[in-house]
């Protein structure tokens, strides 16, 4: 676990010196995948109509609810690792 733990931390700084920023969907995959793999399942209530970013989001991290956080670990890395390589 812990070299998966390695990966996932150096794919996380990688994330952030892209050579092209990444399209909105990839981002918001990074995005849901960061937050299954390190906080878990998505918990609290959904937000309001008004903050639409945030319900994106939130959207985006539910639909992976029930998935690993050492899946979403592993697939994160592999998503970096794509786009590293494009």
């Amino acid at each position: 676990m812990s070299e998966l733990k390695a990966r996932f931390e150096a794919a996380v700084a990688d994330s952030r010196t892209l050579a092209t920023r990444p399209d909105n969907a990839t981002l918001l995959k990074l995005y849901a995948l960061y937050k299954q793999a390190s906080a878990g399942d998505a918990a609290g209530p959904r937000p309001g109509f008004t903050d639409m970013v945030g319900r994106v989001k939130y959207d985006a991290w539910t639909a992976l609810q029930g998935t690993a956080s050492e899946e979403a670990m592993r697939q994160y890395v592999a998503l970096v690792d794509s786009l590293r390589a494009a």
